[in-house]
């Protein structure tokens, strides 16, 4: 490759609005989907139990930011996902799923209801295939807007709720927002949109800003001294123990949304209806079951287990590992696998494959550390 191919590979990554925050306070930079993001600051064991502990500010602006509005928005939308929006009211979030046309899970997303229109964030590794299939299924009378003027940040942690209630203001109390509610705050002189989840496990918000607001909002809240910045090794770590799957590693086209287990996300009505892209696949699994399921497993031992080693049962080949490392909670290995069915239940012992050795392993519910969501 020659300097100039080198040149163009730079231009190719994109630059998040905190980039240079990150690296002032030593984050160690790493490509990932599309941007340099850090993937850690002190070490991501410390990070991890920092968070579990009191609070990490976590970049997450690759996220995709959408809005979704026009006239027959909602039946446009209950066309391509399975979500029930008749029961997405105001100022509530909900989990769903973009699925192809065989069911296969293309992304996992969150859907929340805005005054006029509808917000989705869609994973960074995937906004531009997911833009590309909005726009193919969704009617022209639909307008997809990509909010690419905005940040996005994640407060995670048990003293999240008061390192930023010391910062926000509104028509309410932030005390008012309970898991998966959202509503309009203003932090740091911004106007800003503020929903109470996250990807850790733990209570939490989601805090979507003016990309031009996200270093004096960043620098606010992590002058508070129960807030470090986090990188993107212990968010995994985090995602991890909490069983919370990553897509492209325990989600992806070859994967069905109940083989994930993630039943939940096909809302109760469209169980009965249908009419969404991919509803035969998700329908008939519902009723007659999937012949493998996403399950958690503790391993023996100090060795950790890494995605695509092989799963067995005696000489037989049961699965494969989707995720896997070292809890730092738990102080133990833990993973994740896709196991035929008849090797799922909890206490079942498998054996997994690695580098010629075989580790014992045990199926675990999920989540292996339990979630402290506000509710």
């Amino acid at each position: 490759m020659s300097e100039d191919d080198d040149q163009f590979e730079e231009l190719e990554i994109e630059v998040l609005p905190l980039d240079a925050w990150h690296r002032e306070r030593g984050g160690r930079m790493v490509e990932f989907a599309g941007y340099h993001m850090p993937v850690q600051y002190e070490g991501i064991i410390a990070e991890h139990l920092w968070t579990r502990g009191h609070a990490g500010l976590f970049d997450v602006s690759h996220m995709g930011q959408l809005e979704l509005s026009g006239e027959g928005l909602d039946a446009a939308v209950e066309a391509v996902l399975p979500i029930d929006l008749s029961t997405l009211k105001l100022g509530m979030q909900r989990y769903s799923l973009l699925l192809d046309e065989t069911g296969g899970v293309l992304d996992d997303l969150m859907v929340s209801r805005w005054p006029e229109s509808l917000y989705v964030v869609v994973n960074g590794a995937t906004k531009w295939d997911d833009l590309a299939h909005l726009r193919e299924h969704l009617p022209d009378a639909i307008t997809l807007n990509h909010l690419d003027d905005r940040a996005l940040l994640a407060l995670q942690g048990p003293d999240a709720f008061a390192a930023l209630e010391r910062h926000v203001s509104g028509e309410y109390p932030l005390s008012a927002l309970t898991f998966m509610r959202f509503g309009l705050f203003e932090l740091g002189g911004a106007s800003v949109t503020i929903s109470r989840s996250g990807y850790t496990g733990e209570d939490g918000f989601e805090i979507s800003l003016p990309a031009d607001a996200a270093t004096g909002i960043a620098d606010l809240l992590c002058g508070e001294p129960e807030v470090k910045p986090i990188g993107l090794g212990a968010r995994d770590s985090l995602r991890l123990e909490a069983g919370l799957p990553l897509y492209g590693h325990d989600l992806g086209p070859d994967t069905s949304a109940i083989e994930a287990g993630l039943n939940f996300a096909i809302n109760k009505r469209r169980r009965t209806e249908g009419g969404f892209l991919g509803a035969d696949r998700v329908l008939r699994e519902l009723a007659g079951g999937a012949p493998r399921k996403w399950v958690g497993l503790t391993l023996e031992g100090r060795q950790a287990a890494r995605e695509g080693a092989d799963v067995f049962a005696g000489d037989q080949k049961v699965g494969v590992l989707t995720s896997g490392g070292f809890s730092p909670s738990l102080e133990a290995p833990i993973a994740t696998a896709y196991v035929t069915t008849a090797h799922t239940a909890p206490g079942t012992a498998l054996e997994i494959e690695v580098r010629g050795k075989r580790l014992a392993a045990t199926v675990t519910p999920l989540p292996f550390v339990p979630h402290r969501y506000h509710r």
